[in-house]
């Protein structure tokens, strides 16, 4: 049930699962800004829906993150929830350089720490929701994705801590762990091949219990539930959408 629209600040909106979680929530009546680092794929995402605003901004940039959180306040005068949606990347051992460590954590806990400082005090006059996008891998190891996994450990973990420091001020924060989930990120951000890529998933897949990779709209659906009413007494919680490959 959806009683009244809501404005809702989301990461990452450009691709994946930002986006399909984007179309669904301005499908529903909700006002978004989405953000993303290039402004050809940000223009996309705003065309699918009048409800769609868009920033250019590095989430990791502080003065960004105060920019995004001060046009969402000049468009709509509140905010009622922050989604901070993820970047995948391989680094092995033997290619890690300081800058490369540095960037996985950048997106993954500084730019979900720093927007969700900016948004505080709004989020505190609306008793609003955090929502983290984890990984199956912010809790099941995985070669060649040691520090992607590290960040999605501690996002996960920052997502409990920050229940228990926000429940008095009656902010709820949950994260969902998506599994691995058709989005381009394997071509795109992590610079694979084609046949490189296509054996990736092919691996994935195989691991994956139910049988197939996931599709965005498997872990939109439910950032749209916990944006809404129905998740009101759930806190400190870490959903896993990822055709049991946790468990594998």
């Amino acid at each position: 049930m959806h009683n009244e629209e809501k404005v809702i600040v989301l990461t990452g909106g450009t691709s994946g699962i930002g986006r399909a979680a984007a179309i669904r929530l301005a499908n529903q009546g909700d006002k978004v800004l989405v953000t993303g680092r290039r402004a050809g794929p940000l223009d996309e995402t705003i065309a699918e829906h009048p409800n769609i605003a868009g920033i250019v901004a590095d989430a990791a940039s502080t003065d960004d993150a105060r920019r995004t959180i001060a046009k969402a306040m000049d468009l709509w005068g509140r905010i009622d929830a922050l989604v901070n949606t993820p970047r995948r990347a391989i680094l092995p051992l033997a290619d890690t350089t300081a800058d490369r460590i540095m960037d996985i954590f950048s997106v993954n806990v500084l730019g979900p720490s720093l927007l969700a400082s900016a948004a505080l005090p709004h989020l505190k006059a609306r008793r609003g929701t955090i929502i983290n996008v984890s990984s199956t891998f912010g809790h099941r190891p995985a070669a060649g994705l040691s520090h992607y996994a590290a960040s999605k450990a501690a996002l996960e973990h920052l997502t409990r801590c920050w229940a228990l420091e926000l429940a008095p001020f009656g902010i709820r924060v949950n994260a969902v762990a998506a599994g691995p989930t058709e989005s381009g990120a394997l071509t795109g951000m992590m610079g694979l091949t084609q046949e490189q890529a296509a054996a990736v998933k092919e691996q994935e897949r195989a691991r994956i219990p139910l049988g197939r990779r996931g599709v965005p709209h498997d872990v939109a659906e439910w950032i749209v539930r916990l944006a809404g009413s129905a998740s009101e007494w759930m806190t400190g919680q870490v959903v896993a959408i990822d055709g049991g490959l946790g468990l594998a």
